[in-house]
């Protein structure tokens, strides 16, 4: 592995700690703020294994972005979304459609 793999690696690694040190952080809240969330994480890591030949479904890919079966965590740290949330997912996403 090169030296810029092995850094690529350790700040995905790094990232991950990170939003699981921080679940009150919420999966709408980085959509609204940054335009990704921990499920748009899992997508792209699945399709980044699928491009090189490992086979992954979303469920597992989900596992290993939040360390845990999604459904698992989503019961214990996910709120539902407030009006005011979805009012601004729906501002920002709605111009993107």
């Amino acid at each position: 592995m090169n030296n810029q793999t092995e850094i690529e690696a350790a700040v995905l690694r790094r990232l991950l700690k990170h939003l699981d040190d921080n679940k009150s952080v919420q999966n709408i809240d980085l959509m609204n703020l940054a335009g990704f969330c921990r499920n748009c994480l899992s997508k792209w890591y699945m399709v980044e294994a699928e491009q090189r030949g490992v086979s992954i479904d979303y469920d597992a890919a989900r596992e290993y972005i939040y360390g845990e079966l999604y459904d698992d965590w989503k019961a214990k740290y996910q709120p539902k979304a407030t009006l005011e949330q979805l009012a601004a997912f729906d501002a920002k996403f709605q111009s993107k459609k």
